[in-house]
């Protein structure tokens, strides 16, 4: 794991190095604080999902040195989401905090491609204790994403003052840890931590900005494979199987 770690952050350092930031529209060190309101939806196929909506805050810090922009982005989400799997169980709270850091250099032509990197941490809480509809009974789970984001944004114009920023990104899956506590069942089994190693996501968004305000909409999507198998006592073996997320939804933020 921590081979893959320190490629992973070689790597991340390698391309910034080359590349720009993701906000074109900077100027000097400032903060943006905002909300969001999206859907989720997280899929295990033939298995489970969790669907729901949730509403959040943003917080960003964005400094330079030089021609270099450095950015730090917090973001935590609430939901009550509904499970439906072996029964259905309504109102399941579902955290979700994400902390990401990027670098480049500041770009500001119009239509010219501002390419970024950097270094993403998301962890999420969802808590099914409880009786599904049919009586099978839920657990807690912990999820870790480490990653590394590699975007690009360009500037077009916008009505009036406003300018459309629409923003691609890759963002490479380094390791996941998903922390499993099946001794909430009652059943005998101990807690499990499985790792995941293999898996993308991507994040697609258009926000238009003037200079104090930005909103839009946008849409992050992640595909995870199967985890390793670790023992759960009894003689079994458990893992977190292939997943996938998708949210979408809408964010304002005020630049200050």
């Amino acid at each position: 794991m921590q081979i893959l770690l320190n490629r992973g952050v070689r790597a991340m350092f390698a391309i910034a190095s080359i590349l720009f930031t993701s906000i074109p529209l900077a100027r000097g060190d400032q903060w943006e604080l905002g909300w969001q309101v999206s859907r989720y939806r997280y899929d295990e196929p033939d298995l489970m999902h969790l669907s729901g909506y949730r509403g959040g805050l943003v917080a960003a810090y964005t400094f330079e040195d030089g021609n270099v922009f450095n950015r730090l982005d917090v973001r935590g989400s609430y939901g009550q989401v509904r499970y439906e799997g072996t029964g259905v169980m309504e109102g399941v709270p579902d955290y979700l905090v994400e902390a990401r850091w990027v670098i480049g250099t500041r770009l500001d032509r119009q239509y010219k491609p501002a390419p970024y990197a950097g270094l993403g941490y998301r962890y999420l809480f969802n808590d099914s204790r409880g009786l599904t509809s049919t009586g099978a009974v839920g657990y807690r789970r912990y999820s870790n994403y480490l990653y590394a984001p590699v975007g690009v944004s360009w500037r077009a114009p916008g009505p009036g003052d406003w300018a459309l920023v629409p923003t691609l990104e890759w963002d490479f899956f380094l390791h996941g840890w998903q922390i499993t506590k099946l001794s909430d069942t009652g059943l005998g089994n101990s807690d499990v931590t499985n790792s995941q190693t293999s898996g993308f996501g991507y994040r697609l968004a258009a926000m238009f900005d003037n200079g104090v305000w930005t909103w839009g909409p946008w849409l992050h999507y992640w595909d995870i494979k199967k985890s390793d198998l670790q023992p759960i006592g009894m003689g079994q073996v458990g893992w977190e199987p292939a997943n996938h997320t998708l949210e979408f939804g809408v964010e304002i933020r005020r630049r200050f």
